[in-house]
């Protein structure tokens, strides 16, 4: 009877296994730490003195007994001094927040917003999520890979750009759209997207936002609603009230 259901148990995990899989196959990110030239423990990092005028403010906002609380931000002030958050910036947020090490760790490869190895002047990211993608975002990813002669989770030689493909960034409305760095780039056909990376790469900043003469979220096209001048106070309100 128990060597019976050890073979059955053995087929059940078996086929389990064939079937499992990982997102970290499918994702640029990096989700373990391996100590290389540019990113190991031995390579001091520290914040720069406006950085950490700007750590007291923001462990100010928490109170007593939560200041553990400030690492996302701690962790984001200490990518955008160094460009990407190498282990020992890690290692210097858990020495501010009085945290072992591990619970920075697991944080930083948690949330893909860290930039976990080095990372270009100018960080794409391409999303590809449905909206994104039913309105051409393959082609704006493909037109990056192309421009810049890199594919997803590379960077250039001169280390200006880093491509990532990513899930939604929240500009469903004006899709396709990218992201640079802390601008949203939005209605993007390939020639937006090739202009934009030939303004990056010749030191012009492109004007961030829609690209199809929109100037927010609205429709494309005359309204079809709230046409005219709103009426005043009590419109429609009864005389006797």
């Amino acid at each position: 009877m128990l060597s019976k259901s050890r073979s059955f148990l053995q087929k059940v995990w078996g086929s389990s296994r064939l079937l499992q899989t990982s997102a970290t196959q499918c994702s640029d990110s990096l989700f373990v730490h391996r100590d290389t030239p540019e990113d190991n423990p031995n390579i001091p990092f520290e914040f720069t003195p406006e950085n950490k005028k700007r750590i007291e403010a923001i462990m100010s906002i928490y109170p007593e007994g939560h200041k553990r609380a400030a690492m996302i931000p701690l962790l984001d002030l200490a990518q955008r001094q160094q460009g990407w958050l190498p282990i020992s910036a890690m290692h210097k947020v858990a020495e501010v927040l009085g945290l072992p090490n591990m619970r920075v760790y697991e944080v930083a490869t948690f949330y893909t917003m860290f930039l976990r190895k080095p990372t270009g002047k100018y960080h794409i990211q391409v999303c590809t999520t449905t909206p994104c993608w039913l309105r051409g975002s393959d082609d704006v990813l493909n037109a990056c890979k192309k421009k810049l002669n890199i594919g997803v989770g590379e960077m250039t030689k001169d280390k200006l750009f880093t491509i990532s493909e990513v899930e939604c960034l929240g500009a469903c409305v004006n899709a396709p759209m990218m992201a640079v760095n802390d601008d949203y780039y939005e209605d993007l056909s390939v020639k937006d997207t090739e202009e934009i990376l030939e303004d990056l790469k010749n030191g012009r900043k492109p004007a961030a936002g829609p690209r199809s003469g929109r100037y927010a979220s609205e429709p494309n096209g005359k309204l079809t609603s709230l046409t005219e001048e709103p009426k005043g106070p009590g419109f429609g309100i009864q005389a006797g009230l």
